[in-house]
């Protein structure tokens, strides 16, 4: 199932990759048709988003792979690595946009509305459907990456609106303000994101509401005195990884063992974890890691 749903998430960015790719090359062809400024400004920042598809697609397939000696969780973190290299380049990229729109707001330039109406029609159906696919990812770099895709609908729609707007009107000044309000948005959502991966990264407890369940979960066994040594970290922000030191109430037997830790098993499993490490301690025993 897990295997099917890396598979699945690698599929998605590569859709993504090459949707967003191919209209970059429209884009470029329909500034210099349409002479606008600000198609050819959007057609960079999509370039910088197929690289950061395409890097997000490969790591993905990368981190599929299974554990090796040198590896041995496997290759799902660097999933993360992609997350975070994607949240800096849409950073980046943003804060260009606002650099650029922000002096147009006191000399705003008079676009060709016609040919911006129809690229952004066709930029809203494409970018649409690309971030359709990576909508239902679980992954964080899908998530960072959706953010790409999602801030080219927003832009294609301020292109639009503008667009329809100045067929009518003549307010440039519209341009750089819708501009602006799109990019504050999406600012404001890829920070939470990049904020999330650097909790992955920094092996952080991904979420405190389910280190408290587990946590309570082990101390409420019959046979189990007291937990410590906890450890709740994630690899790609999907995947979870567990460690603790379970201090018995009175020695047991080999069997008694054995049942205990398929009861653990059994009540974590309610919780989706990757991998568990448990490791029993007797009443008496000094713990070594102290």
């Amino acid at each position: 199932m897990h295997d099917h749903t890396e598979g699945q998430s690698s599929k998605n960015i590569a859709v993504a990759f090459w949707l967003n790719f191919c209209f970059t090359i429209i884009e470029f062809m329909g500034a210099a048709l349409t002479n606008s400024t600000a198609i050819m400004a959007d057609a960079v920042h999509d370039l910088g988003d197929t690289i950061s598809l395409g890097i997000g697609w490969v790591l993905q397939k990368i981190s599929g792979k299974p554990a090796t000696k040198k590896f041995t969780y496997g290759y799902k973190r660097l999933s993360l690595v992609g997350a975070f290299v994607n949240a800096v380049v849409l950073l980046v990229g943003s804060t260009w946009v606002l650099f650029e729109a922000i002096p147009r707001l006191w000399a705003p330039q008079m676009p060709m509305a016609e040919g911006m109406a129809v690229l952004a029609i066709f930029g809203v159906l494409v970018n649409g459907y690309a971030a359709y696919r990576l909508s239902h990812g679980h992954t964080m770099n899908e998530k960072v990456l959706n953010w790409h895709l999602l801030e080219d609908v927003l832009g294609w729609v301020a292109v639009l609106v503008v667009a329809i707007v100045l067929l009518f009107v003549d307010w440039p000044i519209l341009d750089p303000l819708l501009s602006i309000g799109f990019t504050l948005f999406i600012l404001w959502n890829v920070l939470k994101h990049f904020r999330a991966t650097l909790r992955l990264f920094v092996q952080a407890s991904p979420d405190t509401q389910l280190y408290q369940q587990v946590n309570s979960t082990l101390r409420g066994m019959a046979q189990v005195q007291e937990v410590h040594h906890m450890h709740l970290w994630s690899l790609d922000g999907e995947a979870h990884v567990l460690t603790a030191h379970v201090v018995l109430k009175q020695p047991l037997d080999a069997q008694a063992s054995v049942e205990l830790k398929e009861k653990i098993a059994d009540a974590l499993a309610a919780f989706h974890l990757e991998h568990t490490t448990i490791e029993f301690e007797w009443p008496a025993e000094d713990c070594r890691d102290s």
